[in-house]
């Protein structure tokens, strides 16, 4: 059995793209897009004519309509090649209006209505901010699903809980890369890998305190960079994964055991958490890692959206 195999015996296995051909391959159960992933899949020749359809079709609309149309057929297109969700994502630029956050994800939840995909195939994915959290809790009680992604601490993920949002997306990469550049020369790759990296000690946290609380929340680990991060979080509820990141776990028949287990995380001693606003965001704040990647996450997504917006016009 190969370790992709092996995985799917423990966590659900997501494909984290918008090359919806590339990723069928590895029979994924659900799969994730973001701005990031929806603009380099439409600069590949096989893609190009969903953007020039999608364009002539609904190009007199408004620039911010056409991109949820666009974003809403890559998801189509995905849900014909799997069997469970896929998730969408909120224009980054309202990451800090809530009322901005429904009307959008209300529009794209219309538009997968719209096309006959029922409500449980779709996540719409919101960033982790106060705002996006309160949000992401209006519209799980109006039956929309949410994913809350840009995560990358413990009380971004405990609010998320106390809303009730179906996933969210803690970043395990981004905050490895964190810390290795705060550490520079002083980083030590072997030492620091594995259950020793920092990205999957925060992940393995956060799961922890939900099972032990009984959080119904899933949690779905995204933003690998190696093999040994996926590994190391066997067991989570979900896990996200690169074209590239699957096809090395579907190439090795390395032993993979389950590293994370809800059952024994149910038993742990550990310590309630509850966050409001101004709790919350004095521990954003105080956390530097969390704070600069956020920020740095929000800005990213804006300049692909923007991107992508700049190629829309041009068809």
């Amino acid at each position: 059995m190969n370790q992709l195999d092996a995985l799917k015996q423990f966590t659900t296995v997501v494909a984290d793209t918008g090359d919806f051909r590339q990723m069928a391959q590895f029979q994924p159960r659900d799969a994730t897009t973001n701005p990031s992933l929806i603009l380099k899949a439409v600069q590949k020749p096989e893609y190009a004519p969903l953007l020039a359809d999608t364009v002539a079709r609904y190009g007199s609309k408004p620039v911010d309509e056409v991109m949820d149309r666009l974003l809403v057929r890559f998801g189509v297109e995905i849900l014909s090649l799997i069997p469970g969700r896929v998730s969408t994502e909120v224009d980054a630029r309202l990451s800090f209006d809530a009322d901005a956050t429904v009307a959008r994800a209300e529009r794209l939840a219309g538009l997968y209505q719209a096309a006959g995909v029922p409500a449980e195939r779709v996540l719409i994915k919101i960033a982790s901010t106060w705002e996006g959290i309160r949000a992401a809790e209006r519209l799980q009680q109006r039956g929309i699903r949410c994913n809350l992604t840009l995560l990358f601490s413990f009380c971004q993920a405990v609010v998320c809980g106390q809303a009730g949002v179906r996933l969210i997306s803690p970043f395990v990469g981004r905050i490895y890369d964190w810390y290795k550049k705060q550490a520079g020369t002083a980083w030590d790759e072997a030492a620091m890998t594995g259950a020793n990296d920092p990205g999957v000690q925060s992940v393995r946290r956060i799961f922890n305190h939900y099972k032990r609380f009984g959080c119904a929340t899933e949690v779905m680990g995204a933003s690998f960079r190696n093999v040994g991060q996926i590994t190391a979080l066997a067991g989570c509820d979900l896990l996200t994964i690169s074209p590239e990141l699957l096809a090395q776990l579907a190439a090795s028949n390395a032993p993979l055991a389950r590293a994370l287990d809800a059952q024994a995380a149910g038993q742990m001693d550990l310590a309630p958490a509850r966050y409001d606003e101004a709790a919350f965001r004095l521990a954003l704040n105080q956390d530097a890692m969390a704070t600069e990647k956020l920020a740095e996450g929000i800005r990213a997504f804006i300049a692909d959206t923007e991107k992508l917006e700049a190629l829309m016009k041009a068809v």
